[in-house]
């Protein structure tokens, strides 16, 4: 992780300056993964008070905290405790989104004609598979291009697995199972 310091209006010990980076640098154990994060600090003193803004970026990664108090080092701790806050609260989301991703189980029916009976229907095969998560308007576009009678997917706006159809009349038919 790349960590920059800018100061305005005060010169660092250089004691600060290894606080700083010592305690920044634990922000690097919740980015595993991610490419390149950088860490911009900006210390900042006007009279008493001791500014910190941190702003952390990263690809699919925009953070930032704002703390303000009468000690510099009490700021660090304080912009770090709101920073660790928000990427744990980011990494928690992401592990429950791929923790409760549904399967789907898909069964093909025939009808079987047997002699002097009524057909009676059997599973000839069955399929799991995850829907990929979309907007019906998305889902819509794609049950459309692809040519299918229906598409099963995982509405993103309330994260229910959907199935939209194609009506006989020309428009589109969607199934919500709502809770």
């Amino acid at each position: 992780m790349q960590i920059k310091f800018n100061f305005k209006n005060f010169e660092p010990s250089d004691h600060l300056r290894e606080y700083a980076h010592s305690r920044f640098e634990k922000l690097s154990k919740y980015l595993t993964g991610k490419d390149n994060p950088e860490l911009q600090v900006n210390f900042e003193v006007e009279k008493y008070r001791h500014i910190i803004e941190a702003i952390l970026t990263a690809k699919n990664l925009h953070l930032s905290a704002t703390e303000e108090s009468e000690d510099m080092y009490a700021s660090v701790d304080m912009v770090l405790d709101k920073l660790e806050a928000q990427v744990k609260k980011i990494r928690e989301k992401a592990k429950d989104r791929y923790k409760n991703k549904k399967s789907v189980r898909m069964d093909v029916i025939k009808l079987s004609q047997e002699e002097g009976k009524s057909p009676v229907p059997v599973i000839e095969k069955t399929d799991h598979f995850e829907p990929k998560p979309m907007s019906v308007e998305e889902a819509a576009l794609q049950l459309d291009t692809l040519n299918y009678e229906f598409l099963v997917f995982l509405n993103a706006e309330n994260e229910r697995v959907n199935v939209i159809y194609k009506r006989k009349d020309g428009n589109f038919g969607l199934i919500d199972p709502g809770i």
